[in-house]
């Protein structure tokens, strides 16, 4: 029985979306390594799977489930968060969707044409919510995790449902991501593995930044990545709280609230649709 998809993306980070509310899907490892691979399959960085809410949650239009591309399911996508939320708007005719994910409940709101402001939530600050391997202050570690000229030495961490860890350059093009990424992301400090942003601040309003994605490698955006980078920097005074996040693949606005919640704003685009085998 084949299944229907959409493939979309937000600024190049793309996903394949399949719509499980009137037929369950559960896709295995091996089956989303098989749909992401570039070659034989599909390609995507991430498949997102869109549930029927749980009844017993009242108020939301869907349940969300996301997998990175090494068949990993994991908590957050916030790219994916906006294409769903686009997508949930378009059906219901609304300027609003609710979302369940792993990371808790997200609120989408049109932001213009094409353009999705998700409310991300808070963001964790506390070792633990990382989490790490021993206690830190995530503001600024105090272990090396790479050593590199390039680099400032001591990295901030921020979860935004999944963890993330912020170094910050001068320099951004002189960083040797691919090699870096990698090896940051596999540290033994972190628990659950770690996204590795590395962030040039161009101004008080504005961050270059690039993204080691955990499961996925690098990235043209990373929609929680640009949150994590934002509060990261933010928190050390280097810039205000909002700013434009210039990603590989285009630019997002993001917005720490007053009340401690990260609102992230981008375009959510449809490339094709198909079916799955």
């Amino acid at each position: 029985m084949s299944r229907p998809f959409l493939k979309m993306n937000g600024l190049g980070n793309d996903f394949v979306v399949v719509e499980a509310r009137s037929a369950p899907f559960s896709p295995t490892a091996a089956e989303v390594r098989a749909i992401a691979d570039r070659t034989s399959g599909i390609g995507c960085d991430q498949l997102i799977v869109i549930e029927p809410p749980d009844p017993q949650q009242g108020g939301v239009d869907a349940r969300v489930r996301f997998w990175n591309s090494d068949g990993e399911e994991v908590s957050a996508c916030g790219n994916g968060t906006r294409c769903v939320g686009w997508l949930l708007m378009q059906a219901s005719g609304q300027d609003a969707a609710v979302i369940e994910t792993k990371a808790g409940r997200l609120l989408a709101q049109r932001a213009g044409e094409r353009l999705v402001s998700v409310d991300m939530g808070k963001p964790g600050l506390d070792w633990r919510d990382i989490p790490l391997a021993r206690e830190q202050d995530t503001r600024s570690l105090d272990v090396t995790l790479y050593e590199d000229p390039s680099l400032a030495t001591s990295p901030a961490c921020v979860s935004m449902g999944n963890p993330h860890v912020v170094f910050f350059t001068h320099d951004i093009e002189a960083v040797p991501i691919v090699i870096a990424g990698p090896i940051v992301e596999h540290h033994p400090l972190f628990l659950e593995q770690a996204n590795v942003g590395f962030a040039q601040v161009l101004s008080r309003d504005r961050i270059r930044l690039r993204v080691w994605e955990r499961g996925a490698g690098l990235t043209p955006a990373c929609g929680t990545g640009a949150c994590a980078a934002l509060v990261a920097a933010a928190r050390r005074d280097l810039t205000d709280r909002a700013a434009t996040l210039v990603l590989d693949g285009g630019e997002l606005l993001i917005e720490w609230r007053d009340d401690d919640h990260v609102i992230m704003t981008g375009p959510a685009a449809v490339d094709f649709a198909g079916e799955l085998p």
